[in-house]
């Protein structure tokens, strides 16, 4: 089985969800033997690609086009790409670029797909893979018929992986002109920010509809998230409220993390929210509502005003 990683540059570096790509990818080598191929496309992907060898022998498909991930173009390379090394398999992050851009290969490829899978067995002879549904509340094993087999990663259910040792770098020759390009990118609005980004975080502190405003959220979520290094998060009750900014929404509509510390503070733990931090190795919580669902899951709970609780925690830190 030939496999096909398609890894997401950060800067430098290769994502953090797709080395949890790669670490499924380990697995499937593990129940199956198989040889691991990287995939990588951009413009100015050169100490990416580098870094992704460490993984794997890399493929780089490098381009000015390639500036902005619009799922049309990037879907017809990545659906190239992998009938040119001739991918039984293609794994990617269950990211919104992955989800985006590698359904369309899956259809150009007239594969079968699997989203968000969590693991992967062999049984009497077959690949099968687990992949959760309806918010998280369900786990299924399935069988994919056809070939390749493109499947997302959910990040939260892998380690990242480890590099091994350099490999290749090699450009591939695709006529990038060619592809399609009826998408334009037109532009992106997010609030900058030196704190890490809430999938990349090792300790996230989240804020739900507790909060009365946005300079509360900022003040307490922020304020506290500062002392500790860590990344802020927030509810969809708090997004919609208009109280913290989308990029930080964790939950089924937004960003699936597992970090080390997940602090919950106002946020009653709807299906929807647990289904994107649940994972986290330590969750605690501080609510006014000894009933939250989110104490359910909770390590560690504190039932406080979050308004007196967290000047107090800030100030003793």
């Amino acid at each position: 089985m030939k496999i096909l990683i398609i890894a997401e540059a950060q800067g430098s570096e290769v994502r953090h969800a797709s080395r949890s790509a790669i670490t499924l990818a380990k697995n499937v080598v593990a129940a199956e033997n198989g040889d691991i191929e990287i995939a990588i496309i951009g413009d100015d992907i050169a100490a990416a690609a580098k870094a992704a060898s460490a993984y794997a022998p890399t493929f780089t498909l490098s381009d000015a086009l390639f500036s902005h991930p619009t799922a049309d173009r990037y879907g017809a390379a990545i659906a190239q790409i992998a009938q040119q090394r001739g991918a039984d398999l293609v794994i990617a992050a269950s990211t919104s670029h992955g989800k985006d851009c590698v359904a369309r290969a899956a259809a150009a490829l007239g594969g079968t797909m699997v989203t968000d899978a969590t693991a992967c067995e062999n049984r009497d002879g077959k690949l099968i893979w687990q992949r959760t549904m309806h918010a998280g509340g369900v786990a299924a094993w399935v069988a994919a018929h056809g070939s390749p087999v493109v499947v997302t990663a959910l990040q939260s259910a892998y380690e990242p992986a480890e590099p091994t040792g350099e490999t290749s770098v090699t450009a591939l020759n695709i006529d990038v002109v060619a592809l399609p390009s009826a998408i334009q990118f037109d532009s992106v609005t997010t609030k900058q920010s030196d704190r890490p980004d809430v999938t990349e975080a090792a300790i996230v502190i989240s804020g739900g509809r507790a909060f009365k405003t946005a300079e509360d959220y900022e003040r307490l979520i922020g304020g506290l998230a500062d002392k500790i290094g860590g990344g802020t998060g927030s509810s969809r009750a708090a997004v919609d409220a208009g109280i913290a900014p989308n990029e930080n929404q964790v939950g089924q509509t937004g960003k699936i993390i597992a970090p080390d510390l997940y602090l919950g503070i106002g946020i009653s733990g709807a299906v929807q929210h647990l289904a994107g931090m649940k994972n986290s190795k330590i969750i605690a919580a501080i609510n006014t509502d000894d009933e939250a669902p989110l104490l359910d899951y909770a390590d560690f709970a504190l039932i406080a005003d979050a308004y007196e609780a967290i000047p107090e925690m800030m100030e003793k830190l």
